[in-house]
């Protein structure tokens, strides 16, 4: 099954199969670690739209949710 990161509950873990977006953002997110194959799991998704904080390779990134709503992930 596959989902964006921000339909994601607190604690699940999914493998990264794409990155929806331009180049630039995408190489934005590649720059921070954040690529195809990786296993990303949800710490916390705040209220109100607020940011995502994701663990990969044991530490947290925070996105806003326009990034975390491009992050396709495979359950």
């Amino acid at each position: 099954m596959n989902a964006f990161i921000t339909e994601l509950e607190k604690g699940v873990s999914g493998k990264i199969i794409g990155l929806q977006g331009g180049c630039g953002f995408v190489n934005q997110l590649r720059s921070m670690g954040i690529r195809e194959g990786k296993i990303i799991s949800i710490v916390t998704i705040h209220p109100f739209r607020g940011p995502v904080v994701v663990r990969l390779d044991g530490k947290l990134i925070t996105l806003g949710r326009g990034f975390a709503n491009r992050i396709i992930v495979e359950l």
